[in-house]
């Protein structure tokens, strides 16, 4: 082995070209096991301290108010997944040139966009809220709580691109360091602002911001300090053209699947919003608590994006075939196994949150009729970024537009109009199901055979 790819080698925390596959897949995984936890834990202490020293009117407009920050952030973030994609084949092939020019490319296009989007969503915030019929009760602090973040949408869009770098490179465990110090900063401040200021959501909204920037730069610095090799940068240093068309290609039809389920959530959202307040609370406060038991759905989507991207690149072709089944398995099993611990205590965890009986009632409806079928979701998550993984990122398009546009807002606006509002939610475990049978249609598509004929 030559001294190149030793160095080359120990910069990459992970080779998922070379292994036991599950082994691989669940070291990528457990970091980020570990990271959505700590952010599930951030959210849940950031709901407690809210709902215990503010209100059910404050828990309703911080549950609203994460549709208009991701209106103005899908688009981005499918852009990063694009550029996770490409540094994971360039990995994958051992092309470090490609590499440096996608980083350079992706720093460079955080600030250009970033920037801009920030401005508009301070602007557009009233007209979006009004679109989701946000009730009067819950609208100064709604408006307010969002255009407080929006401030901080160049530290939240830097950091998730950074993270997307890193997955990229197989390092999932550096992340988890930067949300423990985001987490606990957010923290901390949210207790002095809100609990000890009585700022309410505005405390909140500053602490998170806060906590944003310090993620954003502590990403920087590791990444500079761990991987020199790829010449990252904290201003921009210019756009390579190939590499923001690679970029494109790959990241366009990923933002446009993540605005066709940003679209998805505003409207369902704004089923929920005509519920009343203390609907709208307990939906948030379901939330939290089905976040929890959807942890595994993320890592080990991740990590297979990563693994099929490497492998791809590798040509491994035989190793991707493997891969593509038993991920999925194991990370569905997860994920029930979950689900059934935190549908059983739901009664008890929703307690922690609210004293507002509406709101606890409603909260453990929307539990009952979602978390059952969440495991479905997974095999959906997990198949679609298989699908990314190598290329193949219309088939994960054509699928959640089918599934959000055919199946889960109709459902959801038929249970509302014919049957009862307070069961919107079921639109989202019937689309849970759909969404996962057209998944396994993806092992029937030309992308797969043309992978089995390799």
């Amino acid at each position: 082995m030559t001294e190149v790819s030793i160095k080359r080698k120990s910069r990459t925390k992970l080779d998922m070209t070379q292994g036991s596959i599950m082994k691989l897949v669940i070291l990528f995984a457990l970091p980020i096991i570990a990271s959505n936890v700590l952010q599930q834990f951030y959210t849940i202490m950031d709901t407690l301290i809210i709902g215990n020293f503010c209100g059910a009117t404050s828990i309703a407009a911080i549950g609203t108010s994460s549709q208009p920050v991701e209106v103005f952030m899908c688009v981005f973030m499918g852009i990063g997944g694009g550029v996770s994609i490409l540094v994971s084949m360039h990995t994958g092939s051992k092309d470090d040139e490609s590499l440096r020019k996608t980083v350079k490319t992706s720093v460079s296009f955080t600030y250009i966009t970033a920037i801009p989007l920030a401005v508009l969503g301070i602007i557009l915030t009233p007209v979006i809220l009004r679109f989701m019929n946000v009730p009067e009760d819950t609208w100064n602090l709604a408006v307010l709580y969002i255009r407080i973040v929006f401030v901080g949408l160049l530290g939240n869009m830097g950091y998730n691109m950074n993270a997307g770098v890193l997955r990229g490179l197989g390092d999932s465990s550096s992340t988890l360091l930067f949300l423990i110090i985001s987490s606990v900063t957010n923290i901390v401040l949210d207790l002095l602002f809100v609990a000890g200021f009585g700022m309410d959501v505005a405390g909140a909204a500053i602490a998170t911001i806060i906590a944003m920037y310090l993620s954003w730069f502590s990403s920087v610095i590791y990444i500079i300090r761990k991987y020199p090799h790829i010449e990252f940068s904290f201003l921009p240093k210019g756009i390579d053209r190939e590499s923001l068309k690679n970029i494109l290609k790959l990241g366009l039809p990923l933002g446009f699947n993540n605005s066709l389920y940003t679209v998805g959530h505003i409207l369902l959202q704004t089923l929920i919003n005509l519920q009343g307040s203390a609907f709208m609370a307990g939906a948030s406060v379901a939330g939290k608590i089905m976040g929890v038991s959807s942890v595994a759905i993320s890592s080990f989507s991740q990590a297979m994006s990563t693994f099929a991207g490497q492998n791809f690149g590798a040509r491994d072709y035989g190793r991707l075939k493997k891969g593509g089944r038993i991920v999925p398995l194991y990370s569905a099993l997860i994920t029930m196994s979950l689900g059934i611990v935190m549908y059983i205590f739901a009664p008890q965890l929703v307690g922690f949150f609210t004293k507002d009986g509406m709101a606890i009632k409603y909260a453990l409806l929307c539990v009952h009729i979602q978390i059952p079928f969440q495991w479905c979701f997974c095999v959906l998550n997990t198949i679609l970024n298989l699908a990314n993984g190598i290329g193949a990122v219309r088939y994960s398009t054509v699928v959640n537009l089918l599934m959000l546009w055919a199946v889960r807002i109709p459902s959801a606006y038929l249970i509302a109009t014919f049957w009862d509002g307070h069961y919107v939610t079921g639109g989202v475990s019937i689309s849970f199901v759909f969404g996962m049978l057209a998944a396994l249609l993806f092992y029937r598509s030309s992308h797969w055979a043309r992978i089995c004929r390799a």
